[in-house]
């Protein structure tokens, strides 16, 4: 189903095509805001009247994801609180159930399901028991795993009848242009199948960093439990997989992120045929460009990126690069903070030889690389706290379900990553140690102030244990319904101390 937005350029008339005129000579400029431009771009008033007709084809195959999972708790009732490890252990520990809601949508009749990783994959401490798909109509079906990918927090889910299921498309979201409408639709607080509109926003956010900061921006209202829900053209079309949004408060507040289409729809594919998702790696440090950057090294703002530091047997030192080089372009592509280095890096198959485009004392030269594999989140998450340096810098989108990359944590002024036991072993703490690792501080925060930094460790917010981001955002969002300005964490410093530290909310 098709909307037309504007005016057509020509008018029929007797067969023969009425062009209409400006009045400037052929081949002239004209300017944007000209009258008769605008009056043709302008939609048409009352256009579109509803999006009723396009949701009811669309809404059958937006489905709700449900999750069981089986967690194992120390039996210590004074776990989380500053005296937990006066008493340790009170016997054998213990498990119990918790659930978890998303969203997502059917992409074929034979039933593949495509949503977030974060809706199904289960915290550190939890195993996965039992994935439910729940269509519109009621009814609900035992899904299998298909495959997922923590690093662009994809999945795919399969289930199964005898009768085709509903389906819906992936798009070209390489055409969605900033203003155009779109229809999210999701289980948004386990309400169940929700619609919302709004436009575009913005194309090819940054949100944050990590291989994948690449997103559709959205003002149709998205919430928790949104995740994995399919954002809508006005053709019908996934053009987005909703995924996070930027919340102050936790609620959303007009600022939604979707995966575009173009990236996940071959990561897709991809997991349905079991197939390994290798990314392209170089094992670089950088920094993007800034405008001080580019006044000392003389090159103009918003292009290439800053090479801080090289990883030893690493493809960009076998490829002759060095700290202080400036990359302009990979394998023909700009170097832009729309297209940084690390995306377009990630999308080249690994053993592929491509040119790079750099400078380096101030000339252009071009150097020839083959690509590395990177390697997982996990063992990139490690690394920041080793010797060795991984492409892009710490940090991720604000997720609202906990992709692996860094989150910001706004109201303390913090990035983190859930504690793993390699990054545990890393910053001297047990194996089984469970908490935040802070690896960004806002200097201007209170956290900065009371003496958090990279490698702190937050065990636990307001006396509740945090092993995942959505835990300290639960223990903030507690605090604030309380009228409370501060919480009080406990952290483990660098050399093993734990400390209780009251830190201002913002």
């Amino acid at each position: 189903m098709r909307y037309s937005y504007g005016f057509t350029a020509a008018l029929l008339a007797g067969g023969a095509a009425l062009s209409l005129t400006t009045g400037f000579p052929a081949g002239a400029q004209v300017a944007q805001n000209d009258e008769q431009n605008m009056r043709q771009a302008v939609p048409r008033a009352g256009a579109p009247e509803s999006f009723a007709d396009l949701t009811a084809q669309l809404q059958p195959a937006v489905v709700n994801i449900s999750t069981r999972q089986r967690v194992t708790v120390e039996n210590n009732p004074f776990a989380g609180t500053p005296f937990g490890d006066l008493f340790g252990s009170q016997g054998q520990p213990t498990t119990r159930e918790q659930q978890s809601l998303g969203s997502g949508f059917i992409i074929s009749a034979d039933g593949y399901v495509v949503t977030n990783n974060h809706v199904v994959a289960p915290d550190s401490r939890a195993q996965l028991e039992e994935v439910t798909v729940t269509l519109p109509d009621g009814t609900e079906y035992r899904a299998e795993v298909v495959g997922k990918d923590a690093e662009s927090d994809l999945a795919v889910l399969k289930i199964e009848r005898s009768e085709p299921f509903p389906f819906v498309r992936f798009g070209d979201s390489s055409q969605a242009r900033v203003g155009d409408w779109v229809i999210a639709i999701g289980n948004p607080f386990g309400l169940g199948g929700t619609v919302t509109s709004g436009i575009v926003s913005a194309v090819l956010r940054r949100a944050g960093a990590g291989a994948y900061d690449r997103y559709i921006q959205t003002d149709a209202s998205i919430n928790r439990g949104n995740s994995g829900g399919p954002l809508f053209d006005m053709q019908g079309n996934v053009i987005g997989i909703n995924n996070a949004i930027f919340s102050p408060s936790g609620g959303n507040v007009g600022i939604g992120f979707a995966i575009p289409a173009e990236v996940a729809s071959p990561l897709v594919r991809q997991l349905i045929a079991g197939e390994d998702i290798m990314r392209g790696y170089l094992g670089i440090q950088i920094q993007q460009m800034n405008p001080d950057l580019a006044e000392a090294l003389n090159l103009p703002p918003n292009r290439g990126e800053f090479v801080q530091s090289v990883q030893p047997g690493e493809a960009a030192e076998r490829a002759g690069l060095q700290a202080g080089d400036v990359v302009l372009q990979v394998n023909g592509q700009e170097v832009t903070p729309d297209q940084t280095l690390s995306f377009l890096v990630t999308n080249i198959q690994p053993g592929s030889r491509v040119p790079l485009e750099i400078v380096r004392d101030g000339r252009r030269r071009t150097v020839q690389v083959e690509v590395g594999r990177r390697p997982s989140a996990e063992v990139l998450a490690a690394q920041q706290f080793g010797e060795e340096e991984s492409d892009g810098p710490s940090g991720g989108p604000p997720s609202q379900g906990g992709t692996q990359n860094a989150s910001v944590v706004e109201a303390l002024g913090v990035q983190a990553v859930p504690l793993t036991p390699q990054i545990a072993r890393q910053l001297g703490a047990g194996d089984r140690t469970q908490g935040l690792v802070v690896t960004a501080v806002d200097p201007n925060s209170d956290a900065a102030r009371k003496g958090l930094g990279r490698g702190t460790i937050v065990l636990s917010a307001n006396g509740r244990e945090v092993s995942q981001i959505t835990d300290l955002e639960a223990a903030i969002g507690g605090a604030r319904q309380e009228g409370r300005e501060a919480v009080l964490l406990r952290v483990r410093v660098r050399g093993g101390q734990e400390l209780l530290v009251p830190v201002r909310l913002r």
